[in-house]
C-alpha cells in the first residue's frame, strides 16, 4: 500500500489550500480514509475521516473550514482547507487501515503566517 499526499505550502492566514493523497496497492473504493497532522512540538493529531459510504467526521477544531472527499476513479482523496489559521500550521498525513496494518502517506507541510 502506498500513500501519497500533495499539496501543502505556504499561505497567508483566510486562505485556502487543497490537500490531495493518492492510493496504490488496495482496494480503495472499499477503505476508510483519514487525514491526520503534526503540529511542530505537538502530538499527530486527527482531522478528518471519510467511510467508503462516503461518511465523514471532522475534528472540532476544522469543522465549517475543511471538507473530505474522494474520488474512487482516481484513487484520490482530497482536504480543501478554506478560512485557514496560523494554528492549522502542521504536517498533514493521509491514513488508511488495511488489511488490520496501519499504512500513512509521507506527510505535506502546511504553513499558515503571515
Amino acid at each position: 500500500v502506498q500513500l501519497q499526499a500533495s499539496g501543502g505550502g505556504l499561505v497567508q492566514p483566510g486562505g485556502f489550500l487543497r490537500l490531495s493523497c493518492a492510493a496504490a496497492g488496495l482496494n480503495f473504493r472499499l477503505n476508510t480514509l483519514d487525514w491526520y497532522r503534526q503540529a511542530p512540538g505537538k502530538q499527530r493529531e486527527f482531522v478528518a475521516h471519510i467511510t467508503s459510504g462516503r461518511s465523514t467526521n471532522y475534528a472540532d477544531s476544522v469543522k465549517g473550514r475543511f471538507t473530505i472527499s474522494r474520488d474512487n476513479v482516481e484513487r484520490t482523496m482530497y482536504l480543501q482547507m478554506n478560512n485557514l489559521k496560523p494554528e492549522d500550521t502542521a504536517v498533514y498525513y493521509c491514513h488508511t487501515v488495511y488489511r488490520d496494518r496501519d499504512f500513512w502517506g509521507q506527510g505535506t507541510e502546511v504553513t499558515v503566517s503571515s
